[in-house]
């Protein structure tokens, strides 16, 4: 068994803990005096721990009298998406497969607990899905969908299967492009296109019915503007990765790009909302 760690201000702990929320095996402690925290992953491979640290930075190491079992964490419950999706860890056949069978109608989709986040249990995550599921609902099937910051995949993925028909994700981290090509595959959803971008050199001309962007406040503030070159006339705009505190100023950056608040609903410390396109 490995771990990775790092020491990180205080300030950056919302940031490690959303980067990390989808690994059971992450920990994050406070250095005593309150100014600095330690970040830390366990893994099975040296492997691992070291493609964390090429992003990442700080040290690894090998522990070799720890018991990997206790150091796990059993799969959470399955998260139910109004009456339509079910989102769930657990990936064996046999388990999917119950899983269908305890809710016909529904759409399953699998996220193993992975690297990149979004496995669909944070606050912002499956608010995202809720705020999607319906959008999808006031469209006819083929509607378009673009999913900024796509992390594992998951919110593109339910808009396949919740019929729309171009859909196009990307993310910055190269290693949650590779988590959600893998998982586009598991679930049935290989034509959407996922790729590497970065959201303020993305070069786009095309304009989606809902634009989804699961981001960190400070990127949202910047990025705003962009999407509304991206987004068609009355297109639904969803948005979060917002901490309470931090969501008036985004409302406000929305507003003035000329979006139009419909919902927005705060979980723990997270806020997360939908919005019309104006024009």
């Amino acid at each position: 068994m490995w771990v990775w760690s790092k020491l990180s201000a205080t300030k950056w702990a919302d940031a490690w803990e959303e980067r990390f929320y989808g690994n059971p095996n992450s920990v994050i402690s406070e250095i005593k005096g309150g100014k600095s925290i330690r970040v830390e992953v366990y893994c099975e491979t040296e492997k691992e721990v070291e493609e964390i640290q090429k992003q990442f930075g700080g040290s690894i190491r090998e522990l070799k009298t720890q018991n990997w079992a206790k150091l796990t964490t059993p799969a959470v419950a399955p998260i139910l998406i109004r009456d339509r999706l079910v989102i769930t860890q657990l990936d064996s056949k046999k388990d999917r497969d119950e899983l269908a069978k305890k809710y016909p109608g529904r759409h399953l989709i699998s996220i193993p607990p992975e690297m990149a986040f979004g496995t669909g249990d944070h606050p912002t995550t499956s608010t995202c899905l809720r705020f999607l599921t319906d959008a999808a609902a006031e469209n006819e099937p083929g509607w378009s969908c673009l999913d900024l910051g796509t992390g594992s995949g998951v919110l593109a993925i339910a808009a396949k299967l919740l019929e729309a028909g171009e859909v196009r994700a990307f993310d910055f981290d190269a290693k949650a492009v590779e988590v959600a090509q893998e998982n586009t595959q598991r679930n049935g959803a290989e034509d959407v296109d996922v790729f590497e971008a970065d959201v303020f050199t993305w070069k786009n001309k095309k304009k989606f019915d809902v634009l989804a962007a699961n981001l960190f406040s400070t990127v949202l503030l910047e990025a705003l503007p962009l999407m509304t070159k991206w987004i068609r006339p009355k297109g639904r705009l969803i948005i979060s990765g917002i901490l309470f505190e931090q969501w008036p100023a985004v409302l406000e950056k929305a507003e003035e790009c000329g979006f139009i608040p419909l919902e927005h609903r705060k979980r723990g410390k997270w806020v997360s909302a939908t919005f019309d396109a104006s024009k």
